[in-house]
């Protein structure tokens, strides 16, 4: 048996997944299997739990910051992992990928400016855009042949009208699934420079990739215009409780310009276990990455096989990356808020709805498949019960 097929869950914790705090505010009821929220189910790779032991047996927890450790070790993940030569001097510790987003937006724009994002997106884009007095700039993505693409026109003419300074990209994108082309890539890379601005590309999804799409980093294009938020190893080894976040900057004045805001902050320090977690992931986790999106795959099949047998009525858009997958459940002829009865408590299920990434997608539900496929199995088979 894998190890990814176990739920682990007998010990004390107060994750946020499972609180019944939060899921009775969310979803009217405690009474649900989450699988809102992006974390995993899955223990860490071995070397995380083993570099982290090693600390804790110290029983020491001094002054310790081996950041050119942990820069060292992402660039060289990132070589062998997608062949992508990253300067170890061009990076900044910031305390998460959010953090990191917020300072970037703060230091490069002003009030009023216009940040682009592509709907439906990750729901804290927005709210970091607007908590910082900018303008949010919607720019949906467009359904083509049952896949999303961006719609380039629409980025220029917003550009041009709404006073944008920076697109926020997602790369995997969160939650449509989409790991964009280096081609798609190239052309929204033209356009922010044909009219000066800077691509923000948050990739901290980049290692959960499927065999179907490759993965290209915004820094492998265009290094001294645009930021990569490299990310962190939370999304991909299951470290979203103890993780930083990894921005990479090339061109030196805005490097030095975000090293001085983060550091004035004191938002670069830290700690000893996150680095040392993190060091191991990216030195000794590949072994640990690889079996799990085999996992993931299987489980993907598995969904899109019952869903094209037992529920005809809801269409999955296949996942190129991340693990979540993205639901049109528009077949089910059910307002948005019979769909929550329905999903919440009918079928018990905390799935997330559409509506938080897009007001217009309402008629859609984001799953994290991070969990043993029986789980993943019970969930289907009870929401096709309730259907039923």
């Amino acid at each position: 048996m894998s190890s990814f097929d176990t739920l682990h869950n007998n010990y004390e914790h107060n994750f946020i997944k499972y609180n019944a705090g939060f899921l009775k505010a969310m979803f009217g009821t405690a009474d649900v299997t989450p699988f809102w929220i992006a974390d995993m189910d899955f223990k860490v790779a071995p070397a995380i739990t083993e570099a982290l032991q090693k600390i804790v047996d110290r029983e020491i927890y001094a002054y310790e910051f081996p950041t050119h450790k942990v820069f060292a070790a992402i660039s060289d993940w990132f070589l062998k992992r997608h062949a992508l030569q990253l300067d170890k001097k061009a990076f900044i510790q910031v305390t998460g990928v959010l953090t990191g987003i917020a300072v970037l937006i703060r230091e490069l724009t002003n009030e009023g400016d216009g940040i682009m994002i592509q709907t439906p997106v990750y729901h804290q884009f927005a709210n970091i855009i607007k908590t910082s007095n900018r303008k949010v700039v919607n720019n949906p993505l467009k359904i083509v042949n049952g896949k999303y693409q961006m719609d380039f026109k629409d980025v220029e003419e917003k550009i041009k009208s709404e006073h944008v300074k920076i697109i926020l990209l997602c790369n995997p994108h969160n939650p449509v699934g989409r790991v964009w082309s280096k081609e798609e890539l190239q052309k929204l890379v033209a356009l922010a420079n044909e009219y000066n601005v800077t691509i923000i590309s948050d990739e901290i999804h980049a290692d959960i990739v499927f065999d179907a799409a490759t993965f290209t980093s915004i820094a492998s294009l265009d290094q001294a215009k645009h930021i990569t938020i490299i990310g962190s190893p939370a999304k991909t080894f299951g470290m979203q409780g103890i993780a930083n976040g990894y921005l990479y900057i090339k061109n030196e004045e805005v490097h030095q310009k975000i090293k001085k805001a983060v550091t004035s902050l004191y938002l670069d320090h830290g700690n000893a276990l996150s680095a040392y977690a993190t060091i191991a992931a990216y030195t000794n986790g590949q072994e640990w990455l690889d079996e799990l999106l085999v996992y993931l795959q299987k489980t993907i099949d598995w969904i899109h096989d019952f869903l094209q047998t037992e529920l005809p009525q809801i269409q999955l858009f296949t996942p190129e990356g991340t693990y979540q997958i993205w639901l049109d459940v528009s077949g089910l002829n059910l307002s948005e808020e019979a769909l929550k009865e329905l999903f919440f408590h009918k079928a018990k299920l905390a799935f997330t709805p559409g509506s938080w990434f897009d007001a217009n997608h309402s008629q859609y539900m984001r799953m994290n498949i991070a969990s043993p496929l029986s789980v993943i199995k019970d969930a289907f088979q009870q929401l096709k019960t309730v259907i039923d």
